[in-house]
């Protein structure tokens, strides 16, 4: 099969194409032609040091939608033809390839009416955007929110959830390019973070009081900042890093929750119910997909050949919406 690898550990222009033998599911797997993928950052991000559990050449790639084309023993749940999408595990060869593999329980049917892109685009920012509203802050209608680099995949995802569950006051950091877009999908106020400091910003915002909630895919450093834009008792939920120093931030003063988010954390975590969730949380996203509630945000719609350029730009934060390969 035609793949797209990582044969040591480097920058995305360092990929290469090559061909590989399709991979044979196992006990509790299935087999998958890949219709569709979708880039992340984590799919560069990982690449620069590599990780002790990949064997190369590796092919990169967490997020896949297209039709099961084994099942493996003990697999009850999928026939052959099936329509599928799943976050695959990060260890694991993913989905820049014409086939892949992932476990049964974790893959999602893609119903009529969503598309094998559409599918592809969701699943690592989507989910975790999910997540982080309805599994670990649980949202509430009237709560307000503030949602880092709102132009991207999970900022994106998110902000279109906080106004589904009717959120009092959005706000989001973006660049000037992305601004249309994040309005567009439901932020009320978009803060230019390279013109404006965001944090006297959101004060003016609150009368002083800060957010409910803060969502931060950025870095540590900022995350540390959000501290003090927290309401009284906030939640705070960190993907890119948490602050520093938790313990020793006003203690006597605020009080919040702080949330480490990672959503491929369930693969071999163990947990059956967290690995499950990952199909569950899929089912739950697609179902407002459908009914139209949540847009895709596909921006670009690319080839294997294309994925080394694309995730340059994604990685110089140059990409507004998710870019998605097509394969077949």
């Amino acid at each position: 099969m035609k793949a797209l690898v990582w044969n040591r550990p480097g920058k995305p222009e360092s990929l290469e194409t090559t061909e590989l033998p399709v991979p044979a599911a196992g006990p509790g797997e299935i087999g998958v032609k890949v219709i569709a993928a979708g880039l992340n950052p984590v799919d560069y991000k990982l690449a620069l040091n590599g990780h002790p559990a990949w064997v190369y050449p590796f092919v990169p790639g967490v997020d896949v939608a297209g039709e099961v084309v084994e099942i493996g023993d003990g697999v009850t749940k999928w026939q052959i033809g099936d329509r599928v999408v799943y976050h695959g595990d990060f260890t694991k060869p993913g989905g820049y390839a014409e086939f892949s593999v992932t476990t049964a329980h974790t893959a999602a049917r893609i119903p009529e009416g969503v598309s094998f892109v559409e599918a592809a685009a969701f699943p690592c920012a989507g989910l975790t955007a999910y997540q982080v509203l309805f599994r670990k802050m649980h949202m509430q209608a009237g709560q307000s929110i503030l949602i880092h680099a709102g132009g991207g995949g999970v900022g994106g995802y998110a902000i279109q959830l906080a106004r589904l569950a009717g959120a009092s006051l959005i706000l989001t950091t973006a660049s000037q390019k992305s601004m249309e877009h994040v309005k567009a999908l439901g932020a009320d106020v978009g803060i230019d973070y390279n013109k404006e400091d965001t944090y006297s910003r959101i004060r003016e915002l609150t009368d002083g009081a800060g957010v409910d909630l803060i969502l931060n895919s950025v870095n540590r450093a900022t995350a540390q900042e959000d501290l003090s834009a927290l309401k009284f008792g906030g939640q705070l939920a960190c993907i890119a890093g948490a602050p520093e120093t938790v313990a020793d931030f006003q203690p006597s003063s605020k009080t919040f929750t702080l949330h480490k988010i990672m959503l491929s954390g369930a693969h071999g975590s163990g947990n059956r119910e967290a690995e499950e969730d990952l199909a569950a949380m899929a089912d739950e996203f697609m179902a407002l997909m459908l009914e139209k509630k949540i847009k895709s945000m596909v921006s670009e719609i690319i080839s294997l050949e294309q994925v080394p350029e694309a995730l340059t730009r994604l990685s110089q934060r140059h990409v507004t919406g998710k870019i998605v390969l097509l394969l077949q």
